[in-house]
Order: structure tokens, then sequence, then C-alpha cells
């Protein structure tokens, strides 16, 4: 469970399990547009009017700067692990190398339930805006309602299903085309992501961000809880590190393709979400399709319709990606043999996981056919905030104790555990609002302890490769973030999260070590027939050896 692979284990040994290699065809430009592309979809057009009438009112634009200033440091997190080890597996193979086997497969599943849950949900937005493309006002009028099945869950969406099988097929057959088609459509996007800002502002009202409540009308603690529950958006940037294995150049087009698309995506959710409190008082903002009816309001038919289309095509965008990752995760988790070894195989013609993306297509479909966004949203943001955590823990323990190797992981282990709980003794502190001399003392216990560890702990020197600058700070403020998101979640998302980590140990016991205790056996005993076939093959030269 506490193994660890080298980065040359993980890039050779094991990446051979899948037989074919993946083909190296994309570039720093290829990753900006799949991570426009994953990102831009999913948050504006699902989560945006949610958040602004419920949690932060007008200053839902500041949740979309905390969150991404989070996203940022993450993304920074991953591009140094990309950069250093440029294998498929993202989280789950840095995870993996640094803290131990169950680890990395413990960040995995949860990387997969929160792609798999939240692809299903954004293709039900899919249908609810392609109405209004067409010119209907009901989002429900292209689903079947069955009445026998629970509420949430008995609108069936067929649509949704038909999105994700195409988009299946279309990544089974190569990613260089599947890259070039997202590239088109984030394009057109973006075009049509200036048409609804340009839009907004000449036709909205100033007053309305201030009206009637003022600018944050749920106080500062909405607009911090938005940020949790806008997240949800910034999804799809880790995508791009999954990509890994098909980039030129890692060290050159990773770092500009990961932390570029971050910053490009928080400018335009900032300028969205203006937009959108604009047009429209928050509190006559709709949940479902925000956009589409706050163009309705202002009298704007026609642009309800475009945008119904628009946001339909930055959905579709954000799926391709996010179904691009996934299947690279689960690909690298079979290689592993924590699942089944055919979901590693890898085409030889195409070069892509095959397997593994029927799989997850058909499973993604499964669930779109019945689920609401609102149902998971929480559990994938939950899910997904633990994994980066985690990441951002990792970076540190990997540069300060496995990349220098002169530093005592007992030293590096204590700072964080203790950055940790203060980390958590802050945000407890702030969502209860009892205690208030928690706030400055674990605040200051954050900054103290990390001063101190970066004193006295040396980092790198003539680093050759890309490297996170101003070490540890970077990644302790990640650190923070997430923790102080997670704890903003309702009791429910915890709950759901603690039956789902159970259910992922309970198969890495049952199934995962055995599985990868075998292969690791068979592996050792070809190495070794290998060997005893080389030396009765040749013995002459061995004895001339020994002669010599």
């Amino acid at each position: 469970m506490l193994a660890t692979w080298t980065p040359e284990q993980e890039l050779n040994q094991v990446r051979q399990r899948s037989g074919a290699d993946m083909k190296r065809k994309l570039k720093w430009y290829d990753l900006i547009a799949l991570g426009l592309g994953g990102m831009l979809g999913v948050g504006v057009f699902v989560t945006t009017g949610s958040v602004a009438h419920h949690q932060s009112g007008p200053s839902v634009f500041i949740s979309y700067i905390i969150a991404g200033i989070s996203a940022l440091l993450s993304s920074l997190c991953y591009t140094e692990f990309a950069v250093q080890i440029p294998a498929a597996g993202g989280a789950f193979s840095y995870l993996r190398l640094t803290f131990g086997e169950f680890i990395g497969y413990f960040a995995g599943a949860n990387i997969l339930m929160e792609y798999v849950f939240s692809n299903a949900a954004v293709s039900r937005s899919f249908t609810e805006y392609l109405s209004f493309a067409f010119g209907e006002n009901d989002p429900n009028v292209w689903r079947v309602e069955v009445h026998g099945l629970p509420k949430d869950y008995n609108m069936l969406d067929f649509p949704a299903v038909a999105l994700i099988l195409l988009l299946t097929l279309c990544l089974c057959h190569s990613t260089k085309e599947s890259s070039i088609l997202n590239f088109i459509m984030t394009v057109f996007h973006v075009i049509f992501f200036g048409f609804i800002i340009v839009t907004g502002y000449c036709n909205g009202s100033a007053k309305n961000l201030v009206s009637p409540k003022g600018l944050a009308p749920f106080g500062v603690r909405g607009v911090v809880n938005g940020a949790a529950k806008v997240y949800f958006s910034y999804i799809g940037y880790d995508s791009a590190s999954t990509l890994a294995e098909e980039i030129k150049d890692p060290s050159k087009n990773l770092p500009i393709g990961i932390v570029g698309s971050v910053l490009v995506t928080t400018v335009l959710y900032c300028l969205m979400a203006l937009s959108l409190c604009m047009m429209a008082p928050y509190n006559k903002i709709s949940d479902k399709a925000s956009f589409s009816i706050a163009f309705l309001e202002i009298g704007w038919k026609w642009a309800s319709n475009v945008v119904g289309a628009g946001a339909c095509l930055g959905i579709v965008a954000s799926l391709l990606v996010a179904m691009l990752g996934q299947a690279r995760y689960l690909c690298v988790i079979g290689r592993a043999r924590l699942v089944p070894s055919w979901l590693a195989t890898v085409h030889p013609s195409t070069g892509t996981p095959l397997n593994a993306t029927l799989f997850l297509g058909f499973c993604t479909a499964s669930i779109a056919l019945f689920t609401e966004l609102d149902i998971i949203i929480e559990l994938v943001n939950i899910g997904t905030l633990s994994v980066f955590y985690l990441v951002a823990n990792a970076l540190i323990y990997h540069r300060y104790v496995i990349t220098t190797r002169h530093t005592p992981p007992l030293h590096t282990l204590l700072f964080l555990i203790l950055f940790s709980l203060s980390a958590l003794g802050f945000s407890i502190s702030w969502k209860f609002n009892q205690q208030w001399w928690g706030l400055p003392l674990f605040g200051g216990l954050m900054i103290t302890v990390t001063t101190f560890f970066q004193q006295m702990v040396p980092g790198i020197s003539n680093a050759d490769n890309w490297y996170v600058p101003f070490m540890p700070w970077p990644a302790a403020v990640s650190i923070f973030l997430n923790v102080f998101l997670m704890t903003t979640l309702n009791l429910l998302s915890f709950q759901r999260f603690a039956i789902w980590a159970c259910f992922i140990t309970i198969f890495y016991v049952l199934y995962g070590v055995h599985s990868t205790y075998q292969a690791e056996q068979i592996e050792m005993g070809v190495i070794v027939n290998n060997e005893v076939n080389s030396t009765t093959s040749n013995p002459q030269t061995k004895v001339e050896v020994q002669m010599l």
C-alpha cells in the first residue's frame, strides 16, 4: 500500500503494459485550447446563475476570483509534476510516486468519479440550452418524465446520452483530430463569449450590481461559499496534465498550456459573471439556462436562441476535453493493475486508450440518462478539492525529500501535518464563527511554520527543468485554500464522500492489492527467465569475461 515507484519505472516499465505508446502530436496551443474548452463550457453556463441567486449575489465574480486563485496554485503544482513525470496518469501517477500506491489509487478513483459524474450532469445542461437554441422556453421539453422514479431521477435525457456516445466514438478515433475539433470549437466559443460580454454590458445596468441588497447580499460568507460551488467551473485544467505522454517537448509546452488556460479562463469567467449580473438583479437570475433566460428578460429573444446554441457548443467542447482526460486516468490506473488490465490497452493504429474510452463513455451515458446536476455537484467539488489538496502536499514532499535527497522525511512530514491542522483550525473557526481568536491564532501559526520551514529546509538550486517558484509558499497556500473551501460545503457532501471513500477502499483491499502483487510477481518471473536464457545462450562470453 505504501510502496512507491520511481519516475523511470513509471515512464518505462509501467507504460509498456499498455502495449503501443501514445503518439506525441500536441503543442502548447493545443493544451491552451484543450484547457479552455474543458473549463469554459462547464462553469459559466452551469453554476453561475445558481451561485449568484443563492450564495454570492452580484459578487459572484469575486467567488470566481477566489476559486481561480486556488485553481491557479493547484495548476502550478500539477505543472511541476507533469514536467518531471510526463506520464498520462496525472494526480494518480504523481501521488503514487510520492506517497505510495494506495494514496495514488484514492486520488485516481476520486478524479474518475469527478469526471464521470460531472460529465453526466453537464451533458444534461446541454439539453436545456439546446431547447432554447430551438426557441423552446421549457428546459425539460426534450426529456421524458417517468412517474415511477424518485424526484430528480425521473427525467430521462436521451439527447444527453446521444451526445456522450457520439463524443466517445470521436475520441476513440484519434487524439490529434479530437484536439483539432476542440480547437475550432474553442475559437468560436471565445468569440461567442465576447458577444455575451459586450451585449451584456451594453444592455445591462450597473445598478443591478448593487440592488436590491448591495454587491454582497449574503455577506463575505456567501462569497466564500459561492467560491466552493463555482470551483466546479475549473474542473478540466488537470486534463492537460493527463496528455503529458502526447505532448512534444513537455518541459516547455506543459507550463504554458496548463497555467495559461487557467489565467485566460478566470478572466473570462469574471467578465461573464459581471455581464449576467448587469442584465438582471441577482434575485431574478434563473438557476437553469440562466444566460438564455437573462436575454429573454431584456427582450432579446433572438439573442436567447444564439446564447443557447453557443452554450451547447461550449458544453460539447468541455465534455470532449473531460472525456479525453478521464480515459487516460483509467488507462494508467489499469497499467498499475489496480483495475482490470484490459482497460490499459492502447490501440496500435489510433494510439488512444480505446477500452478505457468506451467503458467510461458507457458509464457516463448511463448516469446522464437519470441524474440531475444539483444531486452531485457538491460531491464532485469535495472529491476534486481533496485530490488537489493531496497533490499540493505531494509537491512539497517530492521537492524537499525525493528530489533534493538530503532532507529527512520527518521534517517535511511534520511541517505538512502542522500546516494542515492549522488550516483546518482556521477553516472551522471561520465556518462556525464562535471563537474569534481562532482566526489570528491559526492564521499566524500557518505563516510561522511555513517561514520556519523555508528557512531551515534547503530547496533546489541550479534547477535544469521548470519548477514552481517561491516554494513552499504557492503549495502551502494551495493546501490552505483547498481545506478552506472544503469546509464551506455542507454535511451531506461529506457523508456522500465518506460512502464513496469506503467503497473504493473496499475495492482496493479485495482486488487492487492482489492484482498489483500478481502483476509484479509475473514481471519478476519474466525478468529472471530472460536473464537465465541470456546466460545459457552465450556461455562462452560469460567464461571469457570471468577469465579477463
